[in-house]
């Protein structure tokens, strides 16, 4: 997947955004931050829009989103009609993810994973490919709004 990055989150999912864009940084990732910029209490679907919208509009990001239990940031960005947006709570839902439904965007449960896991689920979800073949009319299925 490209270098180009978007990290958006609330505030229960601030602490693991910070971590995981300094981690991606250092690996070399492009990032674009798009909130929230700290742990007083906000809205997830403002931050979850923000991230949707700006792939609508750039075809070539790649999102990462990130909430307390990662379900709201993720019903928010589904709401778009460019995003496949999938929930990864480990390793091998991220490579699902990406395998089966291409999707584009990797959700985050903030508080339920550790800095450790969730560096290892955001490479997965990086570094796997779609396997197109039987997928592809799949994918094509779900609609686009």
């Amino acid at each position: 997947m490209g270098k180009k990055l978007l990290l958006a989150s609330d505030h229960a999912g601030f602490p693991m955004k910070q971590h995981i864009y300094h981690w991606l940084k250092k690996h070399g990732y492009e990032v674009t931050d798009l909130g929230t910029d700290g742990e007083e209490s906000v809205d997830y679907p403002d931050f979850g829009h923000k991230l949707g919208s700006m792939i609508d509009k750039h075809d070539e990001y790649i999102g990462i989103g990130l909430c307390g239990s990662g379900n709201g940031m993720n019903m928010s960005v589904s709401q778009h009609s460019s995003t496949r947006s999938a929930l990864c709570w480990n390793t091998e839902i991220a490579s699902l993810a990406r395998r089966h439904n291409d999707a584009n965007v990797c959700v985050l449960p903030g508080r339920f994973v550790t800095q450790n896991q969730a560096e290892e689920i955001v490479e997965k979800f990086l570094n796997t490919g779609f396997e197109g073949g039987r997928h592809n009319n799949r994918v094509k299925k779900i609609p686009l709004k």
